[in-house]
């Protein structure tokens, strides 16, 4: 197996929360470092001592303890936004990695219950401190293989849509510089507006070789 498909392997046993608990960007990010041996298979808190094993097993290792400094294994909680202390702001909404949390500008969020992966992202930028995670009953909390495919699913749909956000702004910009460099305008303030039509163009161009 080559160190792509092993990547593949590795993360179709991952939870997908997409949490960066791990240190990674994401769950494809540290399977391909469990891969590459840059990182080991103890990593992954919501996977559980049960994730571990099954990563384990696949690379023929004796399994371990998960680390502790990367988070304790616990029951999975689910976010739940208080709408009196809402304030519309959508910074949850840019934070959640599987597009789980639902809302407008200046208008109330709610979380889709059945797609919360518990990943916590959202807490940190709420600048009013409205977002509880509250545990789920241990009958309710399990992550299912079936939960992880669509959470994976809804994670790389996000990533290509900002993407491709991004890169229409660009364009958007990019005319309207051009458009600018038709004006009678000094010298000095066009090479100013090549210049960063040339520094966005690059910043395009390396977010394309990320994905």
């Amino acid at each position: 197996m080559n160190g792509n498909a092993l990547a593949e392997a590795i993360d179709t046993l991952l939870p997908q929360t997409q949490c960066t608990q791990c240190g990674f960007d994401g769950c494809m990010p540290y399977a391909r470092a469990v891969a590459a041996g840059a990182a080991d298979i103890n990593q992954c808190p919501p996977g559980g001592a049960d994730g571990m094993e099954r990563i384990a097993a696949l690379l023929g290792r004796a399994p371990k303890a998960l680390n502790p400094a990367k988070g304790a294994e616990r029951v999975r909680a689910l976010a739940l936004i208080d709408e009196a202390r809402c304030i519309g702001c959508t910074l949850c909404i840019q934070a959640c990695p599987v597009d789980a949390i639902v809302g407008a500008a200046r208008l109330m969020h709610t979380v889709i219950a059945e797609l919360c992966s518990g990943c916590e992202l959202c807490l940190p930028p709420c600048p009013v401190d409205c977002i509880d995670m509250v545990p789920l009953p241990l009958a309710q909390s399990a992550w299912t293989q079936a939960m992880a495919a669509a959470a994976r699913e809804r994670f790389a749909f996000r990533t290509l849509r900002l993407a491709r956000e991004q890169t229409e702004r660009a364009e958007r910009l990019a005319r309207k510089a051009a458009g600018k460099l038709q004006q009678d305008l000094p010298d000095a303030k066009k090479a100013a507006i090549r210049a960063a039509m040339a520094r966005a163009r690059a910043r395009t161009a390396a977010a394309g070789k990320k994905q």
